[in-house]
């Protein structure tokens, strides 16, 4: 008898582990980002966006009959906090995760969701490598790739701006040096103008004077920097109180309102890339519309994005029939369905098809995109 107790225990523990959405009283849905530090402006809207997704979800019926619970961790976009967040997301049983939102962060915690297979995406995390390099099956964005942004950059300053001698900073960091690193590239394949100066700066630092020096001695005509806002505004305000003439071009990672609150009349003039304004796209508007009526203040970086990841992995649930790693991955890459950053689904890499950037600009303490 106790062997036959023992076999049927072990019987139902195969049965548990093979069905693991007959166990569940609701669909799990993690995000994680940075919702406190300097970044928090970055991971907050994304956040904001999965509670209203699943706010509106729930009262239709939730997913599959299920309601839809958010599991919420705080990585501060920190590599070492984000393998933590992303343990804590699984052991708690997490069926697919939106985030995280810095590219390093994302890169730490990736291998943890691929041992456990989640299904993870995106709406910031922009380093080429995360999808090209074919070791995350599992990761997916609502983002276009810093390889895209770069070009971009580069042809502007180039081709628009008329850019012969161009300094490249970036962050050190994931992100920031993965961007600068195709900016240089470009720049060199272009044949129309030369790197003359490339380097790596230490983030949080308070004083950028001796960089700024560097870029002024080797009579830059643009600097274009891979990084954020926190290092940007530093170096935008150091160049315009030395009344350098010097152009500034930078990423998705700037564009955001902090950088123009910190950068003050400093961040005027200044360009990056960032998502096409696809406000003209109906959902676009409408989610825009419904975090005003919540929060009373406009959406910040990263919120199209987020609303769009959260619709699409829960979408991909619906479409599965199940949380079935295998299931859910085929949905995520032959079910199209419509969100605010267009109608879309993912190529075998893990990137949206249709999505893309534009350059901004910062006028009259505004972002401007240039058509």
């Amino acid at each position: 008898m106790k062997g036959f107790n023992l076999l049927l225990a072990a019987l139902v523990a195969c049965v548990t582990l093979a069905t693991p959405t007959l166990a569940a009283d609701t669909i799990k849905l993690g995000v994680a980002g940075p919702h406190s530090g300097d970044l928090a402006p970055y991971g907050i809207p994304a956040m904001k966006a999965a509670q209203l997704v699943v706010k509106k979800i729930n009262a239709k019926g939730g997913v599959l009959g299920k309601q839809v619970e958010l599991l919420i961790q705080d990585d501060q976009c920190k590599p070492e906090i984000a393998t933590n967040t992303a343990t804590k997301l699984v052991t708690q049983g997490a069926d697919v995760v939106l985030g995280h939102i810095c590219s390093g962060a994302t890169k730490a915690a990736l291998g943890i969701y691929k041992d456990a297979k989640i299904p993870v995406m995106s709406p910031s995390a922009t380093n080429p490598g995360l999808t090209q390099s074919g070791d995350y099956p599992n990761f997916y964005r609502t983002i276009a790739s810093d390889d895209m942004q770069a070009k971009l950059a580069v042809d502007f300053a180039i081709d628009k701006l008329g850019a012969k001698k161009v300094a490249v900073l970036h962050d050190k960091g994931d992100y920031g040096k993965g961007f600068a690193e195709f900016a240089k590239k470009f720049v060199d394949e272009s044949g129309k103008a030369e790197v003359v100066l490339f380097e790596g700066i230490t983030p949080g630092a308070m004083d950028y004077s001796s960089i700024v020096q560097k870029i002024r001695r080797v009579k830059a005509d643009i600097l274009i920097f891979g990084g954020y806002h926190p290092e940007a505004s530093k170096l935008v305000a150091q160049m315009k109180r030395k009344r350098m003439k010097t152009a500034f071009l930078s990423d998705d990672g700037v564009k955001d309102v902090s950088f123009i609150k910190v950068a003050g009349a400093a961040a005027e003039g200044a360009y990056m890339t960032g998502p096409r304004d696809l406000s003209t796209i109906p959902l676009n508007a409408a989610a825009t519309a419904e975090f005003k009526a919540a929060y009373g203040e406009d959406p910040g970086a990263f919120f199209q994005e987020g609303y769009s990841a959260a619709m699409a992995l829960l979408n991909a649930i619906e479409k599965a029939g199940s949380t079935d790693y295998a299931a859910v991955t085929k949905a995520l890459q032959t079910q199209y369905v419509e969100t605010p950053v267009g109608k879309i689904k993912f190529d075998g890499k893990g990137d949206a098809e249709g999505v893309g950037f534009s350059v901004y600009q910062v006028k009259g303490g505004q972002f401007a995109e240039l058509k």
